[in-house]
């Protein structure tokens, strides 16, 4: 008993380690982000995109218009403000972890476009368009890892990751040029074209590089063969990862041993903790994977 208590209590430490290192890295995704907008996007007189640019645009009406004597970069603040009622709308849908670390994200988005200085011309000056691919690989890179980890920067990524419940051939990407689309409409009644073209540039190879980086959109075939007592097991897929188990029962051609084998179907994003889950219980368990598996019927899109 006491064994087993200390066995349980290792497995938490361990799930906290692990929980603690993709925050830290979904962090550091907001921070390229940031870098990606302060640095490349600003100077170049860009719009980033979904909620963040609908934040800028404000800013740039409130500055040039109201005149408004503020001696930094407002736009973090507004878009902090704009994302509070959209996380309580998805309150209810997303888990507690996801919501913490999207907190977590949002605010560090919101310090760092405040405090990274923002060059008075591009860092590339001669290469409007250098500045703006630049800029939208690091912003979708950014995004990517926070998706990755766990987590959001907010804005379109959670409404995105919202729309995929119920409409499977969506993606994150996809959700962020249809508001992409509304937002570079009315920059073009409110800025000149170039504006707008290059904004555009920016917004395509941003949502393909979230796509290429985001792995929930990723759906992998785990097929395990274990020759230990697997309902443990199964039950700590259930409880951990909220994922189903088919079990089939298998016999060894060489050895003629019965064993089992656990089908399994989980996001890429999940796998690493499905490998955890499986490792703790049979070490020598024989892990089959197929990524990219296209699946019909009844499989939870999961935030």
């Amino acid at each position: 008993m006491e064994e087993a208590t200390k066995n349980k209590y290792r497995a938490v430490e361990e799930e906290v380690k692990e929980e603690s290192k993709r925050l830290a890295l979904a962090i550091c995704g907001a921070a390229v982000y940031s870098a990606g907008v302060n640095l490349f996007i600003v100077p170049a007189g860009l719009y980033s995109g979904g909620v963040m640019g609908f934040a800028q645009v404000i800013r740039t009406l409130l500055l040039d218009y109201l005149h408004l004597p503020i001696g930094f970069d407002i736009a973090g603040l507004i878009y902090y403000a704009v994302n509070i009622p959209v996380l309580l709308l998805a309150m209810k849908d997303i888990g507690k972890q996801f919501f913490m670390k999207t907190i977590c994200c949002l605010t560090a988005v919101t310090l760092l476009l405040s405090v990274i200085p923002i060059p008075e011309t591009t860092i590339l000056p001669d290469d409007i368009l250098g500045s703006t691919v630049i800029g939208a690989l690091m912003c979708g890179f950014g995004m990517g890892v926070a998706l990755r980890m766990g987590g959001s920067l907010g804005g379109t990524d959670i409404i995105g990751l919202l729309l995929l419940k119920w409409k499977k051939n969506l993606s994150v990407g996809k959700v962020n040029l249809i508001a992409n689309a509304v937002l570079y409409g009315i920059c073009l009644f409110l800025f000149n074209i170039s504006t707008v073209i290059y904004s555009l540039i920016y917004a395509a190879v941003s949502s393909f590089t979230v796509d290429h980086e985001h792995s929930q959109n990723i759906n992998v075939e785990v097929r395990v063969i274990t020759k230990k007592d697997d309902k443990p097991l199964e039950q700590e897929i259930f409880t951990k990862l909220n994922r189903g188990v088919t079990r089939l029962e298998s016999t060894g051609a060489y050895t003629n041993e019965k064993a089992s084998m656990l089908y399994i179907l989980v996001s890429k994003y999940e796998l690493p903790r499905l490998k955890h889950i499986v490792l703790q219980y049979d070490p020598k368990a024989f892990i089959v994977l197929n990524e990219g598996v296209t699946v019909v019927g009844h499989y939870l899109k999961k935030l």
